[in-house]
């Protein structure tokens, strides 16, 4: 796909971080936009920042983990828009806790969103790409789909999954007129990590502290994870690029592009690299937002 003029595109997770900004630059690019979020007010932010393209913008309140809300939501965006050239499975939440005391209810959510929200978004919309004479698929997996680390084990759960599901879908579709996208970002500044939920660290643990100190609470570790990292921006147009040159893997950022390096050159014993790889990259990693588009509101 060469470029995005008269397309139409659907992204889920689109009231923040890379969903955002996949809606402003393909509505930049003369694409027409479907706005999906389970927060109504981030998913209006995002509509106001598109007021000034001369594109057509929808907007759906949609949890991704509701599989009747996503069955219902391909015959609305083809009434609204006529067709549906590209899907964005954007959305994805996390928890931050071991497995041993995780509720069973916080690990159903995160797999209800990061896993089968991809697989039932793909399911209901694969047929409509289908028909369209050139269209794409692009999930979103991530670093932690290719590594791991402690306290994240239904996030790892889940990425590892929609990579694997991926992947095989590149291999099915090949020969047809969908193009198929597994993303691995790296450190994106995104607010993943503040809205997650944390439960207690259990006695004799220790929480990891990747983007800040150990003892740091909670909104401290979100607001360095979201300031020191790639600027969602920069992240988006990683992503289409990617699209546009065809790459069924699509690296976003050095880090990652040294995880999977990384993971290729020492399968288990990578995390004694990550130091190497994440504190570095916090020096020079680009963390301001491309030019001339729109202020967030």
């Amino acid at each position: 796909m060469q470029d995005f003029m008269q397309k139409v595109a659907v992204i889920t997770g689109a009231g923040s971080g890379m969903g955002r900004y996949l809606a402003v630059l393909l509505a930049k690019s003369g694409c027409d936009v479907v706005l999906c979020d389970v927060n109504e007010d981030t998913l209006a932010g995002t509509a106001s920042m598109l007021k000034n393209y001369n594109v057509a913008v929808s907007s759906h309140l949609l949890d991704v983990g509701d599989e009747e809300a996503i069955k219902a939501l391909p015959e609305k965006v083809v009434a609204q828009h006529g067709k549906v050239d590209l899907v964005f499975n954007n959305a994805g939440i996390t928890v931050d806790s071991d497995f041993a005391s995780m509720p069973e209810s916080d690990w159903d959510k995160v797999m209800d969103v990061n896993l089968h929200g991809v697989i039932n978004m793909t399911r209901a919309f694969l047929p409509y790409l289908a028909e369209r004479p050139e269209a794409a698929l692009v999930n979103t997996s991530s670093i932690f789909g290719m590594i791991a680390v402690p306290r994240q084990s239904v996030y790892h759960a889940t990425k590892f999954a929609v990579r694997g599901f991926t992947e095989s879908l590149v291999k099915e579709m090949k020969g047809t007129s969908v193009q198929v996208h597994s993303v691995h970002p790296g450190h994106i500044g995104t607010n993943i990590l503040s809205s997650a939920k944390v439960n207690p660290v259990q006695e004799g643990q220790e929480r990891t502290g990747m983007f800040a100190r150990p003892d740091a609470t909670q909104e401290e570790q979100g607001a360095a994870f979201r300031e020191n990292g790639m600027h969602a921006s920069r992240a988006a147009q990683v992503i289409l690029n990617g699209v546009r040159k065809r790459r069924s893997r699509i690296f976003v950022g050095l880090d990652a592009k040294l995880v999977d390096l990384a993971q290729r050159l020492t399968p288990m014993h990578y995390d004694k690299l990550l130091p190497l790889i994440f504190l570095p990259l916090v020096l020079f990693r680009n963390k301001k937002a491309l030019k001339d588009l729109p202020a967030e509101p």
